[in-house]
């Protein structure tokens, strides 16, 4: 069974459909689908690919997965309360459908990484001074808050930039915030590790800036294994020896890719642009 990691869908529920169609012919048989994050938000039909994604999963015995994003989590936040919509995003249908509640509890007990045939899977980045076990450890922290009794009120302290560096004597909502912030929100890192979240517009940080991506760090643990991600729709797809950068702008204009894991086959449908790309996500 060959197994599929898709990129960021942002609500493109038609070119997801497309692309699903286009795997099972690729397959020819059953294959394991994982989606690194992000299936809802800035894109024209959340609650369809929201709605698809959970049916799908649910069906699967765990041939298909979906890995927690950024803008996931937001829209959980957001439906409980514990953080304010904004501008850009494309929730309502989701928030007023009948079902809210069954997406919601569905949403918030995916995982935030996945560890399949020597490929990592997380959304944003993992910290430098992590290796795979320990990643998919910290992961399990935050999933357990998540799925537990006090996920609420994780959510309410959940957000903010600080700490924005590993360290493993961190403890309580520190710890958790970071995990997270590196899981679903990394991009550019200080040599030493510290996280950036000011600059998202471009693959690079500003000249004289120091910052680089978090995969070039040279001290990264995580260099043994493949890591797959998304994200960073500004990057673009990146396929290296040891790395799979998905996210490929399907809400702007890109495309939506697939890349078989199993021999690095490319699938991909042209998206329109659906919103106008400044670079940001």
């Amino acid at each position: 069974m060959k197994t599929y990691a898709i990129g960021d869908l942002q609500g493109c529920a038609h070119e997801a459909q497309l692309l699903l169609e286009c795997i099972r012919e690729h397959a020819k048989g059953d294959a394991r689908i994982l989606f690194v994050g992000d299936l809802i938000n800035r894109g024209p039909d959340s609650l369809t690919a929201l709605r698809r994604m959970k049916a799908l999963s649910e069906a699967s015995d765990g041939r298909v997965e979906a890995l927690l994003g950024n803008h996931d989590l937001h829209l959980i936040a957001v439906a409980v309360g514990a953080q304010r919509t904004s501008r850009s995003d494309t929730l309502d249908a989701i928030l007023a459908a009948p079902d809210r509640d069954g997406l919601i509890d569905w949403l918030r007990r995916r995982p935030l990484a996945l560890f399949v045939d020597a490929h990592l899977l997380v959304h944003a980045g993992v910290a430098p001074q992590w290796d795979a076990a320990q990643t998919m450890a910290l992961a399990g922290e935050v999933e357990a808050v998540l799925r537990g009794d006090g996920w609420i009120d994780f959510l309410r302290q959940m957000y903010g930039n600080e700490p924005n560096r590993w360290d493993d004597s961190l403890a309580g909502i520190d710890r958790l915030r970071c995990i997270v912030n590196a899981l679903t929100r990394m991009r550019l890192c200080q040599p030493d590790g510290s996280m950036d979240f000011q600059h998202k517009e471009s693959e690079n940080g500003p000249e004289g800036s120091g910052l680089v991506p978090w995969f070039d760090l040279p001290q990264r643990r995580t260099q043994d294994v493949t890591v797959v991600f998304g994200h960073w729709s500004a990057l673009g797809l990146v396929l290296r020896p040891n790395l799979v950068g998905l996210d490929s702008g399907c809400v702007w204009g890109g495309k939506l890719t697939a890349v078989c894991l199993d021999d690095r086959s490319l699938l991909q449908v042209d998206c329109p642009e659906y919103r106008e790309h400044r670079g940001k996500k």
